[in-house]
């Protein structure tokens, strides 16, 4: 790796991998970008596939992603700074300002992000929030990184853990969804692979609407005709209390994004 690269990813793992692969696709030179990566094995395979440079100790850079382990993330914002990064994107979840700030040290402009696992496929959901050093031109920065792989929404970070509850883990609750939904199609005599093709395709089709823009309310009212197989369906999910699950299971998730940040 050269002394200096515009853009340094630590960390070569799942996330840190799709958002180099976001980037490219945007139109970053595989020049621009350097990655930092422990496992000799891994730093080939990237090297490889995507044509960037690699190494196994961070250098200096124009901004740095740091796309490592929450355990790991003050020493590493530490050698980031040390390096001389001019401005952090952290990716970590559940690490506050407040951590980067005392390990980077004071007057390196940070922003803090929160994406999710669909960012894996350019279909990701992420929050983002600076620090005091941190300007528009910086939140800027880390919304076009980010936005390579997904849509970017900036929120004040005492709302983090929110956004951890909910687009954080909601991949996780929508697959849950499509297990019961999987479920409940080979109990009423579906064949297994039928039953996963309909619920997933049905899943698909769904977002793809929602991302039109219409309503959920709007879309779900087109699909129910009064006194109807939807009406009927829709009456046993309310009587089973399927608004106030997802409201708890967003609620726990938060409030557990709040415990492990204070930790």
């Amino acid at each position: 790796m050269a002394s200096g690269v515009e853009l340094l990813i630590v960390g070569g793992g799942k996330m840190g991998e799709a958002l180099l692969g976001g980037l490219l696709a945007a139109g970053r030179s595989a020049q621009s970008i350097g990655v930092t990566e422990p496992i000799a094995a891994r730093r080939d395979e990237l090297a490889s596939r995507y044509g960037v440079s690699t190494s196994d100790h961070v250098v200096a850079s124009a901004g740095a992603i740091l796309a490592t382990k929450p355990d790991v993330i003050g020493s590493v914002a530490a050698e980031v700074a040390a390096a001389g990064t001019d401005r952090i994107l952290s990716i970590a979840a559940g690490v506050t300002l407040a951590t980067l700030d005392g390990a980077a040290g004071a007057g390196t402009p940070i922003v803090r992000a929160m994406p999710n696992t669909p960012a894996l496929v350019s279909q990701g959901a992420a929050a983002i929030c600076g620090n005091s050093q941190a300007t528009d031109a910086d939140l800027a920065w880390a919304e076009e990184i980010l936005g390579s792989v997904g849509r970017v929404v900036r929120v004040p970070e005492h709302l983090m853990d929110a956004v951890t509850g909910l687009s954080g883990s909601g991949p996780a609750y929508v697959f849950l969804v499509a297990e019961a939904l999987i479920e409940a199609g080979v109990l009423m005599g579906l064949a297994r692979p039928v039953a996963s093709e309909l619920a997933n395709q049905t899943l698909l089709g769904a977002a793809t609407l929602l991302a039109d823009g219409r309503l959920p309310a709007e879309l779900r009212a087109d699909v129910t005709s009064p006194g109807g197989t939807t009406a009927a369906g829709l009456r046993e999910l309310e009587r089973h209390g399927v608004r106030a699950a997802f409201a708890a299971a967003v609620e726990a998730a938060t409030r557990r994004s709040t415990e492990l940040g204070a930790s």
